[in-house]
């Protein structure tokens, strides 16, 4: 973690409880445990540093909203100094509202650029009807960032996928694409010439999707796919759902797994030699297949569920 990045999730005051409305209690200590989720992921991945120029990618949802939001609060109180620039791609589909955006940015007096492109025309021309339009609608918008990054001179390009994206993205590789994948909080854009980030990986939907309604953000639907949605990904989302409600802990759990990885106990001989093991060979850990698994501490959620049901019995 670098000195620039580390003080970011411990700058917003603390408050208390109260009833859920924009200016309330409970909705500062949301909005204190978004900004801090925020800082701490930017400092444990070192995603914005001194000078650098973050195109924060505007789609007119509740997430991207969300993150433009916290990293314009973060800013403020930020040891560095860096530039956002908030950037909406107007794909040109039927009905889009396309004063929304400016706008909003206008009000709220952010840098900004609309960078307009008929994807939609492209996207209908070559998908039959009834197929999903996601894939390439994906790759075309891809092409448009990067290069819009580059004439902003962008050190950095945001997205607001947060946790659940990731874990639903890790579940979706391996039912379906045999690997072990997510998507990570820092990388290297397919073109090699950005760095990539997701501020947001720390944060869950459920918060932000109260964040955003307290925020009565100005929401913008996807009409090119309307209510299209992946099968599979919907599969991975209810299945993670039903698991929150019903194991508590188990999702942070599995959050908590992404950044503990032990390749030695795995089978991927690319990232471990399976083949010159020795008795002399030093793992991370030991045999440990017919021992019982390391559980965390349950969060205090789980705690408090727990001790409720013991008292019912």
């Amino acid at each position: 973690m670098s000195a620039a990045t580390a003080p970011l999730e411990t700058l917003a005051p603390a408050v208390d409880a109260g009833p859920e409305t924009r200016h309330s209690n409970t909705f500062l200590r949301l909005k204190k445990k978004l900004e801090r989720s925020v800082g701490e992921a930017i400092g444990d991945y070192d995603m914005i540093g001194d000078g650098d120029t973050v195109m924060v990618c505007i789609s007119g949802g509740k997430d991207s909203y969300t993150l433009l939001s916290c990293l314009l609060a973060l800013r403020e109180r930020a040891p560095v100094d860096f530039r956002i620039v908030a950037m909406n791609l107007d794909q040109k589909q039927p009905g889009f509202p396309d004063h929304i955006l400016p706008a909003y940015f206008e009000s709220i007096g952010v840098e900004y650029r609309i960078v307009t492109e008929d994807t939609y025309s492209i996207v209908k021309d070559k998908i039959p009807e009834g197929k999903t339009t996601c894939s390439l609608c994906s790759r075309l918008r891809r092409g448009i960032i990067y290069r819009t990054a580059k004439e902003i001179g962008a050190t950095r390009i945001a997205l607001g996928h947060h946790r659940d994206d990731i874990l639903e993205t890790l579940f979706l590789n391996m039912f379906f694409g045999g690997k072990i994948k997510a998507m990570p909080p820092k990388l290297v854009s397919d073109d090699g010439n950005h760095v990539v980030i997701r501020p947001l990986a720390y944060c869950t939907e459920a918060e932000i999707a109260r964040f955003a309604r307290a925020m009565d953000f100005p929401i913008i639907p996807c009409n090119l796919c309307g209510s299209q949605e992946n099968a599979q990904r919907k599969q991975i989302k209810a299945m993670l759902q039903g698991w929150a409600r019903d194991f508590p802990g188990r999702i942070e759990s599995l959050a908590t797994s992404l950044k503990n990885v032990v390749p030695s106990h795995l089978a991927d001989q690319r990232l471990f030699d399976f083949t010159g093991l020795t008795q002399q060979t030093e793992v991370e850990e030991g045999d440990t297949a017919f021992d019982p698994p390391e559980l965390p501490r349950l969060v205090p959620q789980a705690v408090r569920i727990v001790s409720r049901l013991q008292d019912a019995d």
